[in-house]
């Protein structure tokens, strides 16, 4: 039966890596597919759109009724090729004798394969009552799925666990980083170079608040706290984008830049925020305003999700560590929806996956043939465990 899964497992991975659901772009066409499939062997799946209707998360209950039982839940959206060295088509899934090459094999659709695979066994031999969600824009801020999470937290009868199938090389994790992403728009007063001082300029002010960011950053890396769980063990500071100015006899009056924290779970983001806005309030701008009352900063959230922390001992992290026959748990240094369905929703939630996150966002992304296996094997043990 191994080599029929992984045979299925892999016809369905070659057409959900064919879908080009970016996340800028609909996912609608692979949620026709899943949703057919599922359709054929009596499955009925229900849809939650995002406002413009162009997006769906895809909810299917393998089982008597909508509560209880597990959720194995992963993400359709995938993050832009463009810039990327690609020696193939990244939407037309390469395979070689150890590795599958595709846009999205490892983060996430190899997972979402393997669960679709499953199917026909588990509705021949229902056991454990098995919930499908397949969300959007996870890659944009975990968005998509908050909707089906708010749903989830008005149950009166929870499900027991989920499994959110980020690539872990199918360890169990049990925390991931609470991410906070800003934009901060400086607004300055333009001049010519020349009469530089009785400017202000825009640049140079963002520079500043980007210096103090980077310095919250340095002393998170210096005094912790820590959890050597993580492979980055701190809470992080990080400036990605920054553009201002036009040419340079101009004093820019404009700049934007964005930035982000990634903190513990257990640390206050938020109050991370708070601190460079009141820098940015009490330091710069009483400056600023000397020349230019109109001079000043705004801020623009991008992305905000909570951590996932849950206990070791937990009953669910028992349960995965027996279904993927370990003693041990790790913890990893992105984001996932992980911590939605742990904190927001109320189930008790770990991250089990196939693939390196290494290989996540790459040009050429690849995933081991062997983890296909390897994860099928965890969510069957996952669909018996609790009535077996």
């Amino acid at each position: 039966m191994s080599d029929e899964r992984l045979s299925r497992a892999l016809h369905i991975l070659d057409r959900l890596i064919a879908f080009d659901t970016v996340s800028a772009r609909s996912n609608l066409e692979l949620i026709d597919y899943v949703e057919g499939y599922l359709d054929e062997f009596g499955i009925s799946s229900r849809r939650f759109y995002d406002d413009s209707g162009e997006k769906a998360n895809l909810w299917a209950t393998i089982g008597s009724s909508d509560y209880g039982g597990v959720i194995w839940s992963g993400h359709t959206d995938v993050v832009p090729v463009a810039n990327q060295d690609w020696a193939t088509d990244p939407f037309k899934m390469q395979r070689t004798e150890e590795r599958v090459i595709g846009r999205g094999v490892t983060d996430m659709k190899g997972f979402l394969a393997c669960c679709l695979a499953l199917v026909p066994e588990m509705v021949q031999s229902p056991k454990q009552k098995i919930h499908l969600c397949f969300s959007y824009d996870e890659e944009v801020g975990c968005l998509g799925v908050r909707s089906v999470v708010k749903e989830i937290a008005s149950w009166s009868q929870r499900p027991l666990g989920c499994i959110v199938g980020e690539p872990s090389s199918m360890k169990v994790i049990t925390g991931h980083k609470t991410k906070r992403s800003l934009r901060c728009h400086v607004r300055g007063r333009s001049a010519h170079s020349s009469l530089a001082p009785q400017a202000i300029n825009a640049v140079h002010y963002g520079a500043d608040l980007v210096q103090y960011i980077s310095e919250m950053g340095k002393g998170f890396a210096l005094h912790g706290p820590m959890d050597d769980l993580f492979s980055v063990p701190h809470t992080t500071a990080h400036v990605g984008v920054m553009q201002g100015g036009t040419q340079l006899n101009i004093v820019p009056d404009r700049c934007h830049f964005d930035f982000e924290f990634r903190a513990l779970p257990d640390s206050d983001a938020d109050a991370l925020v708070a601190k460079v806005k009141a820098f940015a309030a009490e330091r710069l701008e009483p400056q600023m305003k000397k020349i230019e009352p109109n001079a000043g900063f705004e801020f623009e959230t991008l992305a905000s999700f909570p951590g996932l922390a849950i206990d070791a001992e937990d009953d669910w992290v028992r349960t995965m560590q027996h279904c993927a026959q370990t003693n041990y748990v790790s913890k990893v240094a992105y984001g996932a929806e992980a911590g939605l369905f742990n904190s927001v929703a109320g189930v008790p939630t770990v991250i089990c996956g196939p693939g390196d996150i290494s290989d996540a966002h790459t040009a050429n992304e690849s995933l081991e043939i062997s983890q296909l296996s390897k994860c099928m094997k965890v969510l069957m043990n996952s669909f018996e465990i609790t009535y077996a």
